[in-house]
């Protein structure tokens, strides 16, 4: 029993972690490595049953004939200003959707009154499908820019205040007696205690988010947008370009991707900082 007790304490603690970076490297290559497989094998497959009949390639088309499609576009200049716009508008849509949604949550924590108040009407907020606000939204605020804002907002501050207050409502109580027993005022509590230990919960809404105001962001188009990747499915269905669809819809899993692993990097950075 000493001799395993004088082994371990004699084991270098630089030499252990060394074997767990080279663990997690492992680890990650392999998660890697299976993940490159299942793309790689999705699109083969999906090659192989378009041109074998397995599936319509009229609807569903090839990989194939995708990436020429989007080579050809590219080459052209016709799909960069689509992709901005809509990426811009989900960019805006997410950020200001967290804000306001924090804002609103943060008004709300403050007077015990407006959360009584209010409940019942974020419940039913929460509950209503967004999109049946869509020609409310264009009527009043024209087909354009603001009406797909809206749109994505709709969606957005929602679940952000939500979500945020409930975690506002479940910072530990301790912490807040200790200021309060300072003689800290409610700002103090906020300011100090409330918001502090609710930023990776404000962190992770904005992955929830990213979706979300892509929801939101591509119905908006589809219902009043004349530029956007929104706008490219819904004239693609139009004129039978399957194909164009497709693309689409790859571009915006490609850059919601993206955006999700941006953000997600950021929570990382964020909660390495506060450690």
């Amino acid at each position: 029993m000493n001799n395993d007790c004088d082994k371990i304490s004699n084991i270098d603690p630089k030499t252990i972690h060394a074997n767990y970076l080279k663990n997690e490297r492992k680890t990650k290559l392999q998660v890697l490595s299976v993940q490159l497989t299942i793309l790689i094998g999705f699109f083969a497959t999906w090659e192989l049953a378009s041109v074998n009949r397995w599936i319509n390639p009229l609807i569903f088309s090839y990989p194939s004939r995708i990436w020429n499609l989007f080579l050809t576009k590219i080459s052209d200049g016709t799909l960069l200003p689509h992709v901005t716009v809509t990426l811009t508008e989900t960019v805006l849509g997410f950020l200001l959707g967290t804000i306001i949604g924090t804002i609103v949550a943060s008004t709300i924590w403050w007077s015990p009154f407006l959360d009584r108040v209010l409940e019942p009407y974020l419940v039913v907020l929460n509950s209503m499908p967004k999109v049946a606000l869509g020609p409310v939204f264009i009527v009043s605020l024209g087909p354009g820019f603001l009406s797909i804002m809206a749109m994505a907002l709709s969606i957005t501050v929602i679940i952000t205040t939500i979500v945020v207050y409930n975690n506002f409502k479940e910072v530990n109580k301790n912490y807040i007696k200790v200021v309060d027993s300072f003689g800290g005022r409610k700002q103090d509590t906020y300011t100090k205690v409330i918001l502090p230990a609710s930023f990776p919960a404000i962190v992770s809404t904005l992955k929830v988010n990213v979706g979300l105001a892509w929801v939101g962001v591509i119905v908006g188009e589809f219902l009043v947008a004349k530029k956007g990747l929104g706008y490219l499915i819904i004239y693609g269905f139009q004129v039978f370009n399957f194909t164009l669809v497709m693309l689409s819809l790859l571009i915006i899993a490609l850059i919601a991707t993206m955006m999700y692993q941006a953000v997600y990097r950021f929570e990382k950075w964020l909660l390495k900082g506060r450690a």
